[in-house]
């Protein structure tokens, strides 16, 4: 296998990016770049700690990330599975990374910065859904926001309904804690329950 090891040999093959894939990038939160944020119901975290990397989803509605000012977002936390993943990197290396996806638009928006945890009761209850306050708020401090281009889109046509793939072709949750778990937990029981549950818990 031949494989690429020096920045230099990369660049040979890839050569020197463009202007416009330069100049979109800013330290700020321009309008254009708001609209955006506050029309995006999702957005994939990514964070670095002692153990790895991890990449987890993050949806709510549209706008569920605040744009505090040109330079901080806050992020709500809400009910999950309390392995809290990205939480306990983000104390560890605040780093983060985020991937805003707007339905139905083929451009993305990327953002760089340091991330830090409020648990401040006043910003929490100021995420109030259905009379439940966010856990936490993970307010991040902007470094890099740039657009990325369409063309991972078009290329997934992800927003083709005509190419979504029917969920019952796949395993299902309980399907695969079953076999993880080596049957000790009932899948068809998880399954069964999962719903009403997620109902119930959602905020």
């Amino acid at each position: 296998m031949n494989t690429i090891t020096t920045i230099e040999q990369l660049e040979a093959l890839y050569g020197r990016p463009g202007e416009t894939s330069l100049v979109k990038e800013l330290d700020h939160i321009i309008p254009e770049y708001a609209a955006f944020i506050e029309s995006s119901p999702f957005v994939s975290l990514a964070t670095s700690g002692p153990e790895g990397l991890d990449c987890s989803p993050r949806g709510d509605k549209a706008g569920f990330v605040r744009i505090h000012d040109d330079r901080t977002l806050m992020m709500p936390d809400r009910r999950g599975n309390n392995r809290a993943d990205s939480l306990r990197n983000i104390l560890r290396d605040p780093r983060v990374g985020l991937l805003f996806l707007v339905p139905g638009s083929g451009t993305t928006l990327r953002v760089n910065g340091r991330a830090e945890i409020s648990i401040d009761p006043e910003l929490c209850a100021s995420f109030t859904v259905e009379g439940k306050p966010a856990r936490s708020v993970t307010v991040i401090a902007v470094e890099t926001v740039y657009f990325q281009c369409a063309r991972a889109i078009h290329r997934s046509e992800l927003w083709n309904h005509e190419r979504h793939v029917d969920p019952a072709s796949l395993p299902t949750p309980g399907e695969i804690l079953a076999v993880t778990s080596r049957h000790r937990i009932d899948g068809e029981t998880y399954d069964k329950e999962w719903p009403e549950r997620a109902k119930n818990s959602m905020w």
